[in-house]
């Protein structure tokens, strides 16, 4: 087990309740089950299919400081997880993350790390990179990506050069809204990027129609974002009773209804959650364990959650 230095570990346990909360942790979560993984074709990598987004946990560095993040990141390592992607923020707020969060040796050594440039501006999206890899104390990432497809045409090359001279394994794109699908697809036929990174729920399905079975085709990985639509989609369930069905595949949290659909969707790769709550990431993480939904169960819950 990767280990945080003790005092966070300590909190850690803390806020799970202590010894009375962690028997009550699902059995394969404190047997150690590792989080099943999915191949990055072509590559002989694979990645866990449960990752972490943190872009607005980021952003309670500096009211609620590091401790949560850098809990909730311990916990996905302890169950084998290893993607976490963030996105660029001021310099004041990435040098916290980065120094508090993404230099702390267990993180540092483990992660799948995906970064991202956000501007519209050639030069912009240098100096972004820049400051990102040298906040972060990093001279090599796993992923980078052009967020939202912003200035894809400046970026998209300087994409490629940072990969052949070995500052990152891999590059690739983002998209969080239906606006960008049609030039993600129309990027996709043309570039073949090494990843793309979509928005996808029971309650945005429409990457199934083009984009999930483009990117299977061509063998292109897909990481999800938006599985709980930033929260809109609680409001939808909350006060709603699970249905009993949803136990024919091993869910039972609303959070694990949306995350299961996801992740039988085979064309995804690794859906990423974000939350600065242990609990919250453990039951994410268990999501990634057990039977997933059939054909005839994700008609139910589209219909489901439809209706509601």
């Amino acid at each position: 087990m990767l280990k945080l230095p003790y005092s966070t570990r300590r909190n850690f346990l803390g806020q799970l309740g202590g010894l009375g909360a962690l028997m009550s942790l699902p059995p394969r979560l404190l047997a150690q089950e590792r989080l099943p993984t999915r191949p990055i074709p072509g590559t002989g990598e694979s990645l866990p299919i449960v990752g972490f987004g943190s872009s607005k946990s980021v952003l309670e560095i500096r009211s609620q400081g590091s401790e949560p993040i850098l809990n909730v990141i311990q916990s996905l390592l302890d169950q084998g997880g290893r993607v976490v992607d963030t996105s660029i923020r001021t310099t004041e707020i990435d040098e916290a993350f980065g120094r508090e969060v993404m230099q702390v040796p267990a993180i540092r050594e483990n992660i799948f790390l995906a970064t991202k440039v956000n501007t519209s501006n050639a030069e912009e999206g240098i100096r972004q990179h820049e400051q990102t890899m040298r906040l972060f104390g990093r001279r090599r990432v796993d992923l980078i990506q052009v967020e939202s497809l912003n200035g894809l045409e400046h970026h998209w090359p300087r994409l490629k050069e940072w990969k052949d001279d070995g500052q990152t394994s891999y590059i690739g794109v983002t998209v969080s809204s239906y606006r960008n699908f049609d030039p993600l697809e129309q990027f996709m036929r043309r570039e073949s990027p090494d990843f793309i990174h979509v928005n996808y729920s029971p309650l945005e399905p429409r990457a199934e129609e083009r984009i999930l079975p483009l990117a299977q085709d061509m063998g292109i990985p897909v990481i999800v974002n938006r599985p709980f639509m930033n929260g809109t989609y609680f409001s939808r369930v909350g006060g709603q009773g699970l249905p009993n069905w949803a136990a024919e595949f091993d869910c039972h949290t609303w959070a694990q209804f949306s995350l299961k659909y996801i992740l039988s969707n085979r064309a995804v790769t690794c859906v990423l959650t974000e939350t600065t709550n242990p609990d919250h990431m453990i039951e994410n993480i268990e999501a990634g364990f057990g039977r997933l939904p059939d054909e005839a169960q994700r008609r139910s819950i589209r219909q489901l959650l439809s209706n509601l």
